[in-house]
């Protein structure tokens, strides 16, 4: 015996396998409980997320920008987009919001035109999401 078994055993510090046992347990629960809870997190989240792509942009005039794009939204849900136009400086000239209806198909395709201030050297998806 080594002096610290020794020493374990004279003041009565040995750990009882029960316990151990116990104590695994607890930590394993907690552990798939926060799996579990990410897990669904996770999923719930990506179910009503809205992505949006750039396809391409035109600039028609000095008052006018076209931007094409897909989104991927859930079906059944209405969305929203933001639609900006930037100049060569990266200034917002031109900003638009358009609501779709719902729709029973998951990607669906867009073109739609951006008014702007000045002209645009660039037009595409700010952001997308479900109102």
């Amino acid at each position: 015996m080594t002096t610290q078994e020794l020493l374990d055993d004279r003041y009565g510090r040995t750990r009882s396998p029960r316990r151990r046992i116990v104590s695994w347990s607890i930590v394993a629960v907690l552990a798939l409980g926060a799996i579990g809870y990410l897990g669904w997190t996770t999923v719930s989240s990506s179910l009503s997320s809205v992505t949006a792509t750039d396809t391409g942009f035109t600039v028609v005039d000095d008052r006018t920008v076209t931007t094409t794009f897909q989104i991927t939204a859930p079906t059944g849900q209405p969305v929203a987009c933001a639609l900006e136009a930037r100049d060569e400086e990266h200034g917002t000239v031109g900003w638009r919001v358009v609501e779709y209806p719902a729709s029973e198909e998951h990607s669906r395709a867009f073109t739609e035109q951006i008014p702007t201030l000045s002209l645009a050297t660039t037009g595409f998806v700010n952001a997308c999401w479900v109102p």
